[in-house]
């Protein structure tokens, strides 16, 4: 679709007016003062203690009410199709006592004061945290507003506030039955006080909390008027695409785009250090003159990097030891009074993320700033990148944020961003920068490879008395978050290995840091967890399988001191009819991890064929995730991460050789297909706790799961991930 910037700005969801630099009282003021409405800033507590000691508490959001009652919030967090639009505009309608429909979410231009994650300390949408860092402040936005409407109705009808109740977008006098809706009432409200503390509403009186609502976003999806940042156009607009080193950390050595430039519709060959592209009228255009563009590349010091020699990297670097992630006990001694030991090695590949729409950036350079449009999970990162690259101070860069085909972490960096400023720099006018598909693989930051050394001791009953886990690999924090990297270990690296829900007497896991040469890693959805659970849940297996016990019944036995966790499990296996007779080649598989604050137990039943080929038939999930903001959220979220991580366990791998990613296109790096997708069952356990993350749990979780079922249908243990077909063939 054709989108110039001055349409997207009345788009399904819109940019706010500028508050920079505003005060909370100063919120307020503008907002009387600006359009007769009320607008309320949030207050969100900084993850940094230093800057919540200067500042105690900083605006994060706000909320504008207008006179004719709609009703606009600010989001500090982005859309990538997780539903988070809706379930935090429900937090605010639940409060403020209006429809649903009423809540008119905008995006949030790029602020690390203003709309930092209270849970990260950074403006970022990430961590399945978006619901767990709003869950207590944006309720009591949404009171706060209430009670200031509340108290305007009061004061213009000169009664007690107390006679007054707020329904349905109105303010009502009991006894009288008057009525004032909110649009009425916002100019009075934004001269009210703001108070100091309101009361929440309680579970029992929830409306809207907990129910099966609608999407606010799927109208506009649906009829093609939401606004995603390859859809922008500004006029005058250029097309662009580019063909980066092959090879990391390689160069560019010479360039012959004589035959480019003759292509009809290019205008212009912009060369980089490490890059090429290709400036059009169109994209067609600027694809077919980067088909003919003669590049000569020097591969640099990483010409003969191949996955092998990071591997054996990673398996040198567990022979010694790292640092310790957590100690329960003696393990060492235990483990040494064994009457059965089992040891294990485990590996995990790169990942690439693909998302369904490729890396891409708009950005218009003039002489005094810089304007962009881009969908990014980390908004204020893409402007302080574009900021140093120009040589611009922040507030000379203007950043669009618009809906996201598909994050996974991808977008937490901003090398695409700075990429496509490079380019613009050199170019008259907006140029949008769109990544082909093999550019996108070829060119990710790409999910850790891993490399675990596991052991534990079992006593005669074969319970386990001791554990010891060593794993080495890239931290993903040290690089984008470096204060959350001390003393060797980061919460993401750790989240999955240590803090487990089985009782163990004696626990010991270590974590060795080792980069990858020339490669830089990222989040991917589940990040840490998407290693250590795979490598914890599989290895359970396994000490199952050395005490000759029943998957289940020997992680219930483990599980009395978590209660959640041995619920979810419990009724994972009793929908999935756990126990019950399967067919020759078809095994049950199961898991149960306690990760983004959320429980979750998976029983998968896979099939085998003779061939070695594996199909995931039926996935059964049990959550527990606390309350529940909007169930079929969390429906969705399993399934997409189940179908997720089915892709990953199944076919998901990155490989290198000659410094070069192997693979390139869909064809070489699978996903998996409509026609493979199996049967999915959600159950949610109801519980009164405070929300949990949803949006990476479920990839986790699922890959033991496939990898025990295979065990179970084949007798054949997987250590090393993707599976590998020829080593399930049947012998003849």
């Amino acid at each position: 679709m054709t989108m110039d910037h001055h349409t997207s700005s009345a788009a399904p969801f819109r940019r706010p007016p500028s508050a920079d630099g505003f005060s909370r009282r100063g919120f307020l003021k503008a907002g009387a003062a600006a359009g007769g409405g009320l607008m309320l800033s949030l207050s969100l507590p900084f993850g940094d203690d230093k800057t919540k000691a200067a500042d105690a508490f900083v605006p994060n959001a706000f909320i504008r009410i207008d006179r004719d009652g709609q009703i606009f919030l600010t989001m500090p967090y982005v859309e990538m199709g997780q539903g988070t639009y809706t379930s935090i505009s429900m937090l605010i309608a639940e409060e403020l006592e209006v429809d649903l429909k009423q809540v008119q979410p905008e995006h949030a231009r790029p602020n690390e004061k203003l709309y930092a994650n209270p849970l990260l300390g950074v403006q970022a949408t990430g961590n399945s945290n978006a619901i767990r860092g709003a869950w207590q402040p944006l309720r009591e936005a949404g009171a706060t507003a209430r009670t200031m409407l509340v108290s305007a109705a009061a004061k213009r009808w000169n009664v007690d506030p107390s006679s007054c109740r707020a329904q349905s977008g109105e303010v009502l006098h009991m006894p009288t039955g008057r009525r004032l809706k909110y649009g009425e009432l916002a100019a009075d409200a934004a001269h009210m006080p703001v108070p100091a503390k309101v009361a929440l509403k309680r579970p029992d009186d929830f409306k809207l909390i907990g129910t099966r609502a609608k999407r606010l976003d799927t109208p506009a999806k649906v009829n093609g008027t939401a606004v995603y940042g390859i859809d922008v156009r500004p006029p005058g607009v250029k097309f662009a695409t580019l063909a980066q080193s092959p090879a990391f950390g390689g160069r560019v050595k010479r360039v012959d785009d004589t035959a480019a430039r003759a292509v009809k519709g290019v205008r212009q060959i912009v060369q980089l250090d490490d890059a090429v592209a290709v400036v059009a009228d169109h994209m067609g255009a600027a694809k077919k003159g980067l088909a003919v563009l003669k590049i000569e590349w020097d591969d640099g010091p990483h010409a003969k990097l191949n996955t092998d020699n990071i591997a054996q990297e990673l398996a040198t670097a567990t022979l010694n030891a790292g640092a310790v992630a957590q100690n329960i006990g003696d393990a060492g001694k235990a483990m040494a009074a064994a009457v059965t030991k089992v040891e294990a090695i485990y590996q995990v590949p790169f990942l690439a993320h693909a998302t369904m729409e490729p890396m891409n950036c708009t950005v218009h350079v003039r002489k005094d700033g810089c304007e962009i449009w881009v969908g990014s999970q980390a908004l204020a990162r893409a402007q302080a990148g574009a900021a140093k690259t120009l040589g611009l101070p922040l507030d000379k860069v203007v950043v669009h944020n618009h809906l996201i085909g598909g994050g996974f972490g991808r977008r937490l960096d901003v090398d695409g961003v700075i990429r496509a400023v490079e380019i613009a720099r050199q170019v008259d006018g907006p140029v949008k920068v769109v990544w082909t598909r093999e550019e996108d693989i070829q060119h990710d930051m790409y999910r850790p490879y891993w490399f675990d050394r596991i052991s534990a001791a079992l006593d005669e009953n074969g319970k386990p008395t001791a554990w010891h886990n060593r794993f080495a690999g890239s931290s993903v924090i040290a690089r984008w978050l470096p204060p959350g990297f001390k003393d060797g270990l980061d919460p993401d690296s750790t989240e999955g290995a240590i803090d487990l829900v089985y009782d163990f007497p004696n626990f010991h896991v270590e974590y060795v840091r080792v980069e990858p040469p020339g490669i830089q890693t990222a989040f991917w959805r589940s990040v840490g967890p998407s290693h250590n659970v795979f490598v914890t849940e599989s290895f359970m297996d396994e000490l199952a399988a050395a005490a000759k016990q029943d998957a289940v019944a020997y992680r219930q036995a483990l599980l009395d001191k978590s209660p959640r966790a041995k619920a979810v499990l419990e009724l994972a296996a009793e929908k999935a009819g756990w126990g019950q007779p399967l067919p020759e080649r078809v095994g049950r598989g199961v898991s149960v991890q306690f990760v983004f604050a959320t429980y979750l137990a998976v029983v998968t039943e896979v099939e085998v064929s003779t061939a070695g080929n594996v199909r995931v038939r039926r996935v059964v999930c049990a959550v527990e995730c606390g309350t529940v903001v909007n169930p079929d959220t969390v429906q969705a979220q399993i399934q997409s991460a189940a179908v997720f991580g089915i892709t990953a366990a199944l076919h998901g791998e990155i490989t290198l050789k000659d410094g070069r990613v192997e693979q390139t296109n869909f064809d070489s790096y699978q996903i998996l297909r409509i026609d493979e997708a199996p049967a999915i069952e959600v159950y949610i356990v109801q519980s009164p706790e405070p929300p949990g993350g949803m949006g990476e749990a479920g990839t986790s979780a699922i890959v033991p799961a496939i990898t025990n079922a295979i065990f179970a249908a084949t007798g054949k243990r997987l250590r090393k991930l993707p599976v590998d077909p020829a080593a399930l063939k049947k012998s003849a």
